[in-house]
């Protein structure tokens, strides 16, 4: 199963747009810009997958086209294994793309696999469990009245758990939404919390301190993921698991000694962002010989998102099945909606993906062919 070529599209959906300030980095922009990989094999075979860009996709295409086309065109699909190993020395010495170019590439690779086998993704990476439970997760809103008004949305759609983004400006605003947030759900229900890396580590800890007072499952990310020491202490004096390490590079490589010396309680990693289908596996197998959960990481794209979903059937050490909220505003790309039902994510049972990718709106997005 030789690879005949990479062809890249950039795409902006101008049905979906989120306000900078939702994303805490002021930016407004009209629609959500992705790529689309698709590798073609010379014996007639081709997957597909979406890829993140952040703020540009002709930016990203541009990066990956020059530096990925060349390097799989050739290759046997079928080694991925060595796919990954010669990556991780061609990028070290020449390339450094963004942690999220090589990930959708080793998807289709695992696509055309699981496809050709006959088997759903899940399935064919390991095939763990059928089922698994969702949570939604916040963009940043206004004020803590509309995180609550939000989680009670949430939990009248049978989500099983609520994961807050707050604004991260300050300390005291932070700790009122979570207050409101718990005080709108009532006891019994789930709550997380993801500030993503303002604070210093003493406000870390008041803001722990207060979350495991409310009862939250998991502090995330609330310093730098690369901030070792100071994640190391706070996760020894907090009762509460902290969570981390999503944004690090070169994983599993990278998160090893968050996982060997606990810097973190549990892990995080992803399909796009962690290198793929491939590193996101070794990232899960090295926690699990630790007796550590790898919590999966939103892929924020839906067609990257039952990528996901399919992970966390083949995998035993994740608890939920993420999912930004609201659900629509990312809901594109894929002819059918992700299998969520009553807060619970069922796997495909189709080879391969299991939904086919919307090709329509793909054509209507797609502002260069590279």
């Amino acid at each position: 199963m030789r690879i005949a070529g990479l062809d890249i599209r950039a795409c902006r959906h101008l049905g979906s747009s989120v306000a900078g300030a939702s994303m805490r980095d002021g930016q407004s922009q009209e629609g959500l810009e992705f790529l689309v990989y698709t590798l073609n094999t010379e014996c007639g075979r081709s997957a597909s997958m979406f890829g993140f860009t952040g703020r540009s996709a002709l930016g990203a295409g541009h990066l990956a086209a020059a530096s990925l086309r060349p390097f799989f065109t050739g290759r046997n699909a079928l080694d991925r294994e060595a796919a990954w190993q010669d990556w991780r020395v061609a990028d070290r010495w020449w390339h450094h793309l963004p942690i999220y170019s090589y990930g959708p590439v080793d998807c289709c690779l695992w696509l055309l696999g699981a496809e050709a086998a006959g088997q759903p993704l899940w399935r064919y990476i390991g095939g763990a469990r059928a089922q698994v439970p969702v949570y939604a997760s916040s963009l940043v809103l206004p004020d803590a009245d509309a995180y609550a008004a939000e989680a009670r949305a949430v939990q009248a759609a049978g989500m099983k758990a609520y994961k807050i983004h707050p604004p991260g400006k300050s300390l005291a605003e932070d700790i009122d939404i979570h207050r409101a947030v718990r005080d709108a759900v009532g006891d019994g229900f789930t709550l997380m919390s993801d500030p993503v890396a303002p604070y210093t580590l003493e406000d870390a800890i008041r803001l722990g301190r207060v979350l495991e007072e409310l009862d939250f499952l998991w502090l995330e990310e609330p310093l730098p993921d690369e901030a070792f020491g100071a994640l190391r202490e706070l996760t020894r004096v907090l009762d509460i698991p902290v969570v981390g390490t999503e944004v690090l590079a070169k994983h599993p490589y990278s998160v090893a000694e968050c996982i060997a010396s606990r810097v973190v309680d549990a892990v995080r990693a992803d399909p796009s962002w962690s290198g793929g289908i491939t590193g996101t596996l070794k990232t899960a197998h090295l926690a699990e010989a630790h007796h550590m959960n790898c919590e999966l990481h939103t892929t924020i794209l839906h067609p990257l998102e039952l990528v996901n979903l399919h992970l966390n059937g083949a995998i035993a050490n994740s608890s939920y099945f993420e999912l930004l909220w609201p659900v629509e505003t990312f809901a594109f790309g894929l002819t059918a909606p992700l299998p969520i039902t009553d807060g619970i994510a069922t796997m495909p049972e189709a080879p391969g993906l299991g939904i086919a990718l919307d090709w329509d709106m793909i054509d209507n997005a797609t502002i260069a062919e590279l």
